[in-house]
């Protein structure tokens, strides 16, 4: 919305917003070959992408609230309770991916061996489809609105949602960019802010987005009544029990310092 009222064209600022349907592991590699330079990205992929590497840094929160991911089966599966998904296989969209990740924290919650886990990476939510229905991967987590019109038309049956333990989404951006362009950064994220602070006070923003997205209104009011934007950094405090989890789990293999994960502008 920003982008198409001129917000960011006023302050002298281009900004190209890309669609990433492959998800977080595919907008973590884009920023590590600097071919991103600034992502709205799930807290725990990308904290696991910087920890391993990746030239990044978190310099916002975006999301204060939870995700909600949905845990599907193919609509004609033999799967009816989530006790019958204990040692089957997964649909994730990559390696390091929410999808991938929150596989584990859902196995753990269940009390099931996470050593014993199996995926199959499907890329988008069209190889999710194409792989429940074949049978190539029994479940799929994938965020609860997204993916409700697939349960709506009888693709997919939701058997359960599993929440974040932690505030779902983060702005990052690239060491070079923050280096570089510390001040349009900043700006960046005044006009983020601006709209993300006004957004559920806009007249017929439910409609808005029903009509763009092609969700059902009533899902629509819900999502935007368990949604909450944040406008300043995420707490070290909550990095710290992002890596804890992820260390618990055996998806990274050390933690470390806050300030080498976040960068305040």
């Amino acid at each position: 919305m920003a982008i198409e009222e001129g917000a960011f064209a006023e302050r002298g600022i281009n900004v190209q917003w890309t669609d990433i349907p492959e998800g977080t592991g595919k907008m973590c590699q884009l920023l590590k070959d600097n071919q991103a330079d600034i992502a709205i990205i799930l807290t725990e992929g990308i904290l696991k992408s910087i920890i391993e590497g990746n030239p990044t840094r978190i310099i916002q929160g975006y999301i204060a609230t939870p995700l909600l991911w949905g845990i599907h089966v193919s609509a004609a599966s033999n799967y009816h309770n989530i006790a019958d998904l204990k040692g089957t296989k997964a649909a994730i969209s990559r390696l390091g991916s929410g999808s991938h990740l929150m596989s584990y924290v859902h196995a753990e919650q269940q009390g099931w061996n996470t050593n014993t886990l199996q995926f199959e990476i499907i890329h988008n939510l069209h190889g999710a489809i194409e792989a429940l229905t074949s049978g190539a991967a029994d479940y799929f987590m994938w965020e609860h609105f997204t993916t409700k019109p697939l349960v709506d038309n009888g693709t997919f049956r939701r058997l359960a949602d599993c929440p974040t333990p932690w505030p779902c989404f983060v702005i990052a951006a690239t060491q070079d960019c923050i280096l570089e362009q510390p001040a349009v950064l900043r700006h960046v994220l005044e006009v983020i802010n601006l709209y993300s602070h006004e957004f559920k006070s806009i007249p017929s923003i439910d409609r808005t987005l029903s009509n763009r997205y092609g969700q059902q209104l009533e899902d629509v009011r819900s999502w935007l009544g368990v949604t909450r934007w944040k406008q300043d950094q995420i707490k070290s405090q909550t990095i710290d029990i992002v890596q804890d989890k992820l260390l618990h789990l055996k998806l990274i293999s050390n933690r470390v310092e806050s300030t080498s994960l976040l960068t305040n502008l």
